[in-house]
């Protein structure tokens, strides 16, 4: 393969969740279908990304590493680096390669490519699927301002896209690589309250969907901080003072923070483990 950092041919090598998330991203702003490849475990899911989007499949990784100008690696962590020594002799050191692999290091990643191999990590979150992702982009040692930028137009094609150094990786996924989960997690127990307090299931579903969308499309517009909202809403001595009250007594703020704590911790534990178990 002739490397370079135009990205006139495009190959996600595991187009699953994610990477066939950001593959129909692409095609929806209008990229032509017939610059980007993917790969997948099963012919079936080739033939149905072919089907509805118009891309190009090939029936190995190797294939497809040759065919393309750059990288989205989008298969599982434990997977990802054994895909690397598979396609390292169709590649060469100006290779962009940008992973998807969560708790990988570009410098671990690095050592799985050719020497000056250009690796850009990204953390991307669930979102991306409704085109409301939110990603944080880290360029390793050889990547280049036109590799990050690169991977930032990728991943805006889904959503919201900041650069950030590596070492801030754990922070992010703590916070947006994982805050779906955080947010539907909160979303449960405000359904099921109100079903505690005589609410039909559906209508408390619709209550608790709508005022977290509203909430949310509120605090994007910038015009004020989360304090400020939720100081806006909350009246001495009414209702939502009282609710608030009751959050602050369960300790939920603290919880939140030691919650975000262990997310980030045990994102830096999984890449201290890939990176031990690589030298193994």
């Amino acid at each position: 393969m002739a490397g370079t950092n135009q990205a006139e041919r495009l190959a996600f090598l595991g187009a699953g969740t994610m990477g066939g998330t950001i593959v129909a991203g692409l095609v929806r702003a209008g990229r032509d279908p017939h610059t980007i490849a993917v790969t997948t475990r099963t012919p079936a899911h080739r033939e149905e990304l072919a089907r509805e989007l118009g891309v190009q499949t090939f029936g190995s990784n190797a294939e497809a590493a040759e065919w393309a100008d750059a990288l989205v690696i989008g298969v599982k962590p434990a997977d990802a680096l054994a895909l690397l020594d598979e396609i390292t002799p169709q590649i060469d050191g100006d290779t962009l390669v940008i992973s998807l692999c969560a708790g990988l290091t570009t410098e671990l990643l690095g050592a799985h490519l050719p020497a000056g191999a250009h690796v850009v990590r990204v953390m991307p979150n669930t979102p991306a699927s409704i085109g409301a992702g939110m990603a944080g982009i880290s360029g390793g040692s050889h990547a280049t301002r036109s590799d990050v930028y690169q991977a930032l137009a990728l991943m805006r094609t889904v959503g919201k896209a900041v650069d950030i150094p590596e070492k801030l990786q754990d922070a992010l996924t703590a916070v947006s690589g994982s805050g779906p989960a955080y947010v539907f997690y909160f979303a449960e127990a405000l359904i099921e309250a109100g079903v505690t307090q005589g609410l039909p299931r559906a209508l408390a579903g619709e209550l608790a969907e709508q005022t977290l969308l509203g909430a949310a499309q509120l605090l994007a517009t910038g015009d004020r901080s989360a304090a400020a909202l939720r100081e806006a809403v909350t009246s001495p001595g009414g209702t939502t003072a009282a609710a608030l009250r009751k959050l602050d007594e369960g300790g939920v703020r603290s919880a939140v923070q030691d919650a975000v704590e262990a997310c980030a911790r045990r994102s830096a534990d999984l890449a201290a483990e890939a990176a031990r178990a690589d030298k193994a």
